[in-house]
Order: C-alpha cells, then structure tokens, then sequence
C-alpha cells in the first residue's frame, strides 16, 4: 500500500537529525524503470519555497529518477542561498545516486526536491546531505511505509494508498494535516506508476484528478507555500492503459490521500462533507461549498455541535453564485433545517455527535453539482498553532 508497491519503484526514510524529536525527517524515492516520466502540480500560492521552484523547472524537462524529500524545514522564504541549498541537495542525490547504481547515470535536473515544515529557516545542509546518502543506503521495494513516515510534520499517522489496474497499479504517499486549502494543502505527495503513460496523459491525469481531490480539501483557508504532488511513472508493466483508465486510478489514488488529509487535520474532532447541489455551474457550486468550509462561525458552531444553519446561510450569501435568497434548502446530516431560505424541521433531531457530517445546500439554479471537504475548528486547532512554531 505504498509508493514502492508499483513495478521499478524503490524508497527508503531516515533520521538526519532535521526533526528535534530525533523521528525520520528524510525520504526518497527512486524510479530504477525503463521509463522516467513526470508530471506535478504546485501551489498556487505566489510566494513559493525553493524547493517549489527548482522542481518546477525539472518537472518541465520531462524526466525524473528520484525524489528527495525532507521535513523539519521548509526551505521558504529562504532567497538565493535557500535555492542554492535546493539545487545542492538534488547534485548531491544524483551524484550518490549514480555512484551506487551506475546505470541510473542521472544529473541534478533529474532530481525533484521537496521541503515541508517551519518556513524562514534555512536548512542545515550538514545534516541533510549525509541524511540523503543515508536514504540512499536503505533503499529497497519495502522503503515506502518508511518514506511516507519521514515526510510527516504535525500529522498523526502516515497516508499511503494503492490502486490497482489491468496489470498496472497506481501508488502513493501523502502527508499535511493543517493549512489545507487549494491549491493544494500543506502538502507534499508523490504518487507513482508502473504503467506505460507519456508526459502529456500523465499531466492530464495529474491534473484532472487534483481538481476534484486535493483542490477540494480545505481545512483551515490558508495556502501554503510548499504544495506539490508528483506524478512519477516507470514502465515496467509494459501495458499502456487509455486516458480514462489512468486518470480514474490517479483520481482514485488522490481521494483516498485527500480524505486521510483531512481526516488527519490539525485538532479536527468532525470531517465535514458539504454538498452542493442545485447550482448553475460547477464553479458556482465550488464557490458556495467553499464558502461553507472556510466560514469559522460554521466550523465553530459544528465543534459545538451546533446545526447553525443560519451561518451556513450566511456563508452561502457572501458568494456570486446565482442563487435567490429565499429558494435555498439546507440539510445537517439528513434534516432539512432550512427551506427556502427560511426555517424548515426543528434543529434538535440533527444528531451532530459523531465525526463524520454531511451538510448539503440546494440552490435550486440549475443542474450543477461540486463536494468540498472540511472539519471543524478546536481547542486543540488553536493551541497547536499558537503554542510553537510549525
């Protein structure tokens, strides 16, 4: 159930001492296939760490060996020197990489880099770099559970998922637990392939399944800097499956990451699924549940385990979604609560203690129809964003 769980796929995560609780901080992630293709998404934010940038660049060469990830530092906000470490840690794993398998003969453009945790520090490189030779070392096809450990910051559990094809399979590893929001969330994931796919089906693929999973997680409405998912695929099944069957696995492999993001998030004590149905087009339908999930008087008042559904109401309001005010309908967990823009059955039969919670909105303006995801706001939210640095 990892990254390594597809054919010509090796992995490995290690202490480098990054982290101060001595846990692993650095991963890495090999493709030894036949083929080397890419395809990634980032974050949308302006302000993009170095890792960001330089991987960026190598994603648009078109062929990628190894991924090198790290925790315990962002390497954001770093300028030019926090660039210069990037660009030093992707020559050093291609250079160690090569020197141990010959065959890879790969160079620093080759290499994607990712970071994740305090942003404005830069990263100690003489821990970093003996960390990476120490991946490096450990490599092997039973790495993976061990890589999406070491990419952990304030998550509790690590988030691999696999699915599989017609002879292929589709695997990965994800981690963030605050700051989800498109796009994507504080998140690093790499997602890998033994299917035959070319660069132009693999962006495809990458792209349409982030649209209806990771761009639709939101947790908290911030953006990081650091977002990146990776698409790598190696080619050893030798079946070439159509664009609808990769994108579907992809697809399928991103829900399953998205749904454990949030179901990891920051002091979460509710996952929250809002559905909007009704709207006169997708994007308005994402606009309202969007809304919804970032509207603190919501989140709050579902903590409490309130069915406030004026606030709720409220939210929808603040949008450019057409809509009429008073043909709106919402539901808390299968009571309607509101109807037609006013109230409707008595609050006190929605049953909000359990985790999970279904909201649904009827805008009744059309056909369209979008889910975003979310969870509450906590004690626990708070304090572990104000008590330390993360």
């Amino acid at each position: 159930m990892t990254v390594t769980t597809p054919r010509g796929f090796r992995a490995a995560g290690v202490a480098a001492g990054l982290k101060t609780s001595g846990n692993a901080d650095v991963a890495l992630v090999v493709n030894d296939g036949p083929d080397a293709g890419i395809a990634g998404v980032f974050t949308a934010n302006r302000v993009k760490a170095a890792p960001v940038l330089w991987t960026q660049q190598v994603v648009r060469g078109g062929v990628v060996r190894a991924v090198v990830l790290n925790s315990g530092g962002a390497n954001a906000c770093t300028g030019p020197a926090g660039f210069q470490d990037t660009h030093a840690t992707a020559e050093h794993t291609a250079v160690a990489l090569t020197s141990v398998s010959p065959r890879l003969m790969l160079g620093a453009g080759e290499v994607a880099v990712c970071s994740t945790g305090l942003i404005g520090e830069r990263l100690p490189m003489d821990k970093l770099l003996p960390g990476v030779r120490a991946a490096i070392r450990g490599l092997g096809r039973d790495g993976g559970t061990a890589a999406a450990e070491a990419i952990m910051t304030t998550d509790t559990r690590p988030k691999t998922t696999v699915t599989q094809g017609s002879g292929w399979t589709v695997g990965g590893m994800a981690k963030g637990a605050g700051m989800l929001a498109p796009a994507m969330a504080t998140m690093l994931c790499v997602l890998t392939t033994d299917a035959v796919a070319g660069r132009e089906a693999l962006d495809a693929a990458l792209r349409a399944a982030t649209r209806v999973t990771f761009d639709r997680i939101d947790s908290d409405g911030c953006m990081s800097t650091n977002d990146t998912v990776l698409l790598l695929a190696s080619g050893a099944s030798g079946i070439e499956p159509t664009g609808a069957e990769l994108t579907a696995a992809v697809t399928a492999a991103c829900h399953d990451l998205a749904q454990q993001l949030i179901a990891d998030a920051e002091g979460a004590t509710k996952q929250i699924a809002i559905d909007v149905v009704g709207a006169a087009g997708e994007d308005d339908a994402v606009e309202v549940g969007r809304s919804v999930a970032r509207n603190n008087l919501v989140k709050t008042a579902l903590f409490g385990n309130d069915p406030n559904w004026g606030r709720i109401l409220a939210a929808v309001g603040t949008t450019a979604a057409a809509f009429e005010p008073d043909g709106v309908d919402v539901a808390v967990n299968g009571i309607w609560v509101c109807r037609s823009g006013a109230a409707a059955e008595d609050r006190a039969k929605v049953d909000l203690t359990g985790r999970d919670v279904s909201i649904r909105i009827d805008l009744h303006a059309g056909s369209s129809a979008a889910t975003i995801w979310t969870n509450d706001l906590s004690h626990a939210y708070v304090h572990e964003n104000s008590a330390y640095s993360s």
